[in-house]
């Protein structure tokens, strides 16, 4: 498994799915919307925004049952995920251990940009309700998302590599990923 991580506006979904269109065999699974199913089945969430507003024992019961899930699948998976959560109790591991022991990582990818392409980028999105974040606490959490990447891999012993996803460069963001997926062909 590949996990692709990134700030809420780094571009992580762009460069995977325009670095996954020539890779057969890999299949995209993305964890918001794997937690989102079992939120709304248990009914805790309406939406995949209202996840992070969920009190932690509640996200750490529903990534326990996507952790399962997940250790379940086969193949070539790439995980689309966050590395870190900013929710009301502060920052929350996106792959706590408890989560992380569970799964064959083979590496690790966090894809990251400027706080002005991030900041730009969530204006643009409609799809999504996005907390308001200052230039400082974006900073700070793109810090946090470094250090978090950092723990996963010593934790997993999978390599990292991050990705810088410059607007107007995204040619460069999905060479560096395909680059890497294809590091991990039989």
């Amino acid at each position: 498994m590949i996990i692709v991580m990134g700030t809420p506006g780094a571009g992580k979904t762009t460069v995977l799915t325009e670095a996954s269109k020539d890779r057969k065999g890999w299949k995209i699974v993305n964890y918001g919307d794997l937690m989102f199913e079992i939120a709304k089945e248990k009914k805790l969430a309406n939406s995949r925004d209202e996840l992070r507003k969920l009190h932690i024992s509640k996200q750490r019961e529903i990534q326990t049952a996507v952790a399962e899930k997940l250790a379940a699948m086969k193949g070539n998976l790439i995980l689309d995920t966050h590395c870190s959560i900013n929710t009301p109790a502060g920052y929350y591991p996106g792959l706590p251990n408890s989560l992380l022991s569970k799964l064959k990582v083979d590496g690790l990818v966090l894809v990251t940009a400027s706080l002005e392409d991030i900041a730009a980028r969530r204006k643009k999105d409609a799809t999504r309700v996005r907390d308001e974040q200052n230039a400082e606490a974006l900073a700070e959490h793109l810090r946090i998302n470094e250090a978090m990447l950092s723990a996963y891999s010593v934790l997993s012993g999978a390599p990292v590599i991050i990705i810088q996803n410059t607007n107007g460069k995204l040619d460069v963001a999905v060479d560096r990923l395909v680059s890497f997926l294809d590091s991990f062909k039989g």
